[in-house]
């Protein structure tokens, strides 16, 4: 795959085989990450970089659209198969300018937008001060229980009919519960408000029917297609076929210019493999190993934000170990184990240093791991969070790590020899 980079800029080809070396040997369990099959680098950068496209299937501002026209139409029409939807819009970068162009779609300057907090779970493109579009509309954050850590959906209600928002959203980067995006449905139409769901962390626990979809329920779903799904550095969105005019004019040219037809091929080809059983086996086991560590960070003294998990997230107060997430972070990096530190609800700690940690299983999972090696990890993480400052001991469980991953190869020597 970079045989001709390995000769015009061996110095660049350097630089990606270490990043390779590095994920072959780390254990990865950032919640926002995953391992993409090889197809998907193969069709990332495959001849449709060449194309420059604007608009929709038969209404392009480009000639020479006809065959992405069926690319596009493809991918529609698989998406759509996989979740059930009336309408699929893939033309979004990411899963935050997906939400973005709902925003085009729908929104006006200074209307009010309910969201999750940010450090109770939310996301950063759901009006966190320290993203733009915080400028441009008036949002309020509801809150989450603070004895249950979830979400209180009483007093969502209550603060709904009090502040009188023209969209809801549901769905967040740190949050492990399931939600109910039926009765957040109901409370958004008595308030005669738009109901979104950003499920981009979910979106393939969904797909394999792991867990209940929005997409019954929500007037407009949006998603990366990385994380869970597995996928491209992309996004798409759903909704209702009511607001398919509306949605298609949020995204071009309401807040997108020419679409990425590579990560287009991706996400087609992606749609039909998420249909498969073995893409189905990896999404019913990931919640499975989720709990499992779960429990035993918890049986080593650590306290599980909400109780427990009922995605790929494991959300981990590290307090009681007398450390800060960033010190858990920054020392489970070094002996090979890749988190982030992360705020958790009320948390005390700033953004950079936090109380806690965000846990992730999809990438373990799918290198194969299961609950006798999730069991491994937990106790390497455990004696890591009792040594932060010991770099003898950090080395001897640096070994400890790498002798568990390298049983469950990043991928096969087959495929080792088509990505390098």
């Amino acid at each position: 795959m970079l045989n001709k980079t390995k000769v015009s800029d061996p110095l660049l080809y350097e630089i990606v085989g270490k990043e390779l070396e590095r994920q072959k040997h780390n254990i990865e369990m950032i919640a926002s990450e995953s391992t993409v099959p090889v197809e998907i680098m193969e069709l990332s950068g495959c001849i449709f970089t060449n194309k420059t496209l604007e608009g929709y299937p038969g209404k392009r501002f480009q000639a020479g659209s006809h065959v992405a026209d069926e690319l596009e139409i493809l991918a529609n029409k698989r998406g759509m198969e996989l979740y059930g939807c009336d309408h699929i819009n893939i033309q979004p970068y990411s899963g935050s300018t997906a939400n973005y162009a709902v925003y085009a779609a729908i929104l006006k300057k200074d209307d009010k937008v309910m969201s999750m907090k940010l450090d109770q779970g939310g996301h950063l493109s759901h009006g966190s001060k320290a993203n733009f579009m915080s400028r441009f509309f008036n949002f309020e954050h509801y809150a989450i229980d603070k004895d249950t850590e979830q979400i209180d959906y009483d007093g969502l209600e209550k603060q709904a009919k009090e502040f009188r928002p023209k969209l809801i959203i549901a769905g967040g980067s740190a949050y492990p519960r399931l939600i109910d995006f039926e009765r957040i449905a109901k409370i958004a139409k008595e308030v005669d408000a738009y109901f979104m769901v950003d499920m981009a962390h979910i979106s393939g626990l969904v797909a394999a029917e792991v867990v209940p979809s929005p997409v019954p329920y929500a007037d407009f779903v949006t998603s990366s297609t990385t994380k869970t799904l597995g996928g491209p550095r992309a996004g798409f969105v759903m909704c209702k076929k009511e607001y398919a005019d509306k949605l298609d004019k949020g995204v071009f040219p309401g807040s997108l210019g020419s679409m990425h037809l590579t990560t287009m091929a991706a996400k087609c080809w992606l749609f039909e493999y998420a249909k498969s059983e073995k893409f189905r086996s990896i999404m019913r086991q990931i919640p499975v190993n989720a709990k499992h560590l779960a429990k035993e960070l918890e049986n080593y003294g650590f306290r599980i934000v909400s109780g427990g998990t009922d995605t790929h997230i494991v959300l981990v107060d590290v307090r009681n170990k007398n450390i800060t997430g960033k010190e858990f972070d920054d020392a489970l990096d070094y002996v090979g184990i890749t988190v982030n530190k992360n705020q958790i609800p009320f948390d005390p700690e700033g953004p950079n240093v936090t109380s806690g940690v965000r846990i992730g299983l999809t990438s373990v999972t799918q290198r194969g791991l299961r609950e006798k090696e999730i069991s491994e990890i937990a106790s390497i993480m455990n004696e890591v969070a009792e040594n932060v400052n010991n770099k003898e001991k950090l080395d001897e469980l640096r070994e400890r790590a790498d002798k568990l991953i390298e049983d469950f190869p990043l991928y096969s020597d087959e495929d080792l020899k088509e990505i390098m």
